[in-house]
C-alpha cells in the first residue's frame, strides 16, 4: 500500500538536504539555536519558515540561497523547517508555507515579508529594512540590541508583565481562566528566586507579546500567601507550577533561563492554540490556497442541505471541528462542500455522487488521495486520520492528475434549505369530461 504521509517521512532527510545544506549561506535554525542566533543577535535577520514537501518552498529555495550569498556579511539569512519544528513555527504564528519574517532592531516584533519571491526582491527588502534599522540607531531610538540585552540595560526587564497573585485573587484569575498560567512561588529572602527574577520578568514580557496574553507568567510570595503555599504543597523556592483549565497543576522542571521559560511557554501555547479554520469550498482560490499550503488537506462532502437541514449539517461540521482540534499540530488544511456543488471534484476523488457524507485526505503535491472507509463519526474519522499520520492507508491518484475546475458558489447561509418554487398550473379552464370523451 502506498502512503501519503509515509512516503513523505521516508524522504524527509533527503528533502531537507535538497533544500539547504551546510555549504549554503542560508543558516539552518532550530529551537536549540534560534534564541542565540536570532533573538540575541544585533544583526538584521530574514528567516524563512518552510516545509520540505511544500512546492512553493522548493521553488523559493534557489532564490533564497542566491539572496543569502549576496547578503553575506550584511544581513543574516536563515531557514526553519517548521514541519519538523512545529513549536517554533507556532511561536511566530506560521499557518502556511513558506512564511518569511524580518527580525530587525526589536526581535520581539518580527515583520511579515510580503514582497516577491525572487532573489532581487528579497535583497531589496533586506536592504530597505537594514536602512531603517541604521536610521533608528542614528536617531537614538534603538541601540539595535536584541530584546534580551535591551531589557537588561534599559530597564525593560522590570516585573511589569509578571502578574502578582495572592490568596484572595488566585482562584478568580487562574482556576477559572481559559488561559495557561505559569506561576512562580517564591520567598523574598531566597537567593535562587532573586537569580530567577530578571529571567522570569523578561520571559513574561516576551511571552505576553508572542501569545497575545494567552500564556501568562505570575508570581506568588509564598511567605505571605501561606494558604496557597499549603494547598499546592510548596516546600522549596522557587517552585514553578503550570495551570491549565480542567487539569491538575503540573510542576515545571525545565531550565531557569529566559529562553528555557519562553520555549516551554510557547509549547504550551501551541498545545492550546485554536484549531485551523474549516473553510467551505466556494471558489477555486479557497481550494488551491489551502491545499498548496499544507501537507494534507482534509475535504468533506456533506449531504445536500435538503437532506439534513441546518442542525444535521452543523452536527457534521462539529465532528470536523473536533478532529481539526485533535490534529491541529499536524498543520493540515480543512475544507468542506455540499454534495453536487463540486461534482467534478467529487469524481476526481472517487466520491462520485453517492455515499454522503464522505471524506478524502489529499496530498496536493503528489496529487494523491485517501478515502475515509469507516463511519463519518469522531471514532471513524479519528481512526482514518491516525492511520494517515503514521504512514498507513491506501491511496489513489487524483482523477486527471490535477484538481478539476472549481465552480464559484454562494457560501451556505446557515439556514435550512428551501425547495424550489414550482409554477402553479391553472386547471379551471380545462374540461376534463370533454378530454375523457376524446380519449375514449
Amino acid at each position: 500500500l502506498l502512503s501519503i504521509v509515509g512516503t513523505v517521512s521516508c524522504t524527509l532527510f533527503l528533502a531537507v538536504n535538497g533544500l539547504y545544506s551546510a555549504s549554503d549561506d542560508v543558516i539552518e535554525l532550530t529551537p536549540t539555536n534560534f534564541n542565540k542566533e536570532v533573538i540575541q543577535s544585533e544583526s538584521l535577520w530574514l528567516v524563512e519558515f518552510y516545509a520540505p514537501w511544500c512546492g512553493h518552498c522548493q521553488r523559493l529555495t534557489p532564490e533564497w540561497k542566491k539572496a543569502a550569498t549576496a547578503l553575506k556579511g550584511v544581513v543574516k539569512v536563515g531557514a526553519v523547517d517548521a514541519d519538523k519544528h512545529q513549536s517554533l513555527g507556532g511561536q511566530y504564528g506560521v499557518r502556511g508555507f513558506p512564511t518569511i519574517k524580518i527580525f530587525g532592531a526589536n526581535k520581539n516584533k518580527a515583520e511579515d515579508y510580503q514582497g516577491g519571491r525572487t532573489s532581487d526582491a528579497i535583497v531589496d527588502a533586506a536592504l530597505s529594512a537594514l536602512r531603517s534599522l541604521v536610521k533608528e540607531r542614528l536617531s537614538g531610538r534603538s541601540g539595535g540590541y536584541s530584546s534580551g540585552k535591551q531589557s537588561r540595560e534599559s530597564g525593560g526587564g522590570d516585573k511589569k508583565d509578571v502578574i502578582e497573585l495572592t490568596d484572595d485573587s488566585f482562584d478568580k484569575n487562574v482556576i477559572n481562566s481559559d488561559d495557561v498560567w505559569m506561576v512562580e512561588f517564591y520567598a523574598p529572602w531566597c537567593g535562587h528566586c532573586k537569580n530567577l527574577e530578571p529571567e522570569w520578568a523578561a520571559a513574561a514580557t516576551e511571552v505576553k507579546e508572542q501569545t497575545k496574553g494567552k500564556v501568562k507568567l505570575a508570581a506568588v510570595d509564598a511567605t505571605v500567601n501561606q494558604m496557597l503555599a499549603s494547598r499546592y504543597g510548596i516546600r522549596g523556592f522557587p517552585t514553578i507550577k503550570i495551570f491549565q483549565k480542567g487539569e491538575d497543576p503540573v510542576d515545571y522542571d525545565g531550565g531557569r533561563t529566559r529562553s528555557d521559560i519562553i520555549a516551554r511557554a510557547m509549547d504550551l501555547f501551541s498545545d492550546n492554540a485554536p484549531p485551523p479554520e474549516l473553510l467551505e469550498i466556494i471558489s477555486e482560490d479557497v481550494l488551491k490556497s489551502t491545499c498548496d499550503a499544507h501537507q494534507l488537506c482534509i475535504i468533506s462532502v456533506l449531504p445536500h442541505i435538503l437532506d439534513t437541514g441546518a442542525s444535521g449539517r452543523n452536527s457534521y461540521l462539529d465532528v470536523m471541528l473536533k478532529m481539526a482540534e485533535k490534529y491541529k499540530k499536524k498543520m493540515w488544511g480543512w475544507l468542506w462542500t455540499e454534495a453536487g456543488a463540486q461534482s467534478d471534484l467529487e469524481s476526481s476523488l472517487g466520491i462520485g455522487g453517492f455515499g454522503y457524507p464522505a471524506m478524502a485526505a489529499v496530498n496536493a503535491r503528489k496529487m494523491k488521495f485517501a478515502l475515509l472507509k469507516g463511519s463519518f463519526s469522531e471514532q471513524g474519522i479519528n481512526e482514518f486520520l491516525r492511520e494517515l499520520s503514521v504512514g498507513r492507508g491506501s491511496t489513489a491518484p487524483v482523477g486527471g492528475g490535477a484538481f478539476p475546475k472549481i465552480r464559484s458558489v454562494e457560501p451556505w447561509d446557515g439556514k435550512d434549505g428551501e425547495l424550489p418554487v414550482e409554477d402553479d398550473i391553472d386547471l379551471s379552464d380545462v374540461d376534463l369530461d370533454e378530454w375523457d370523451k376524446d380519449e375514449l
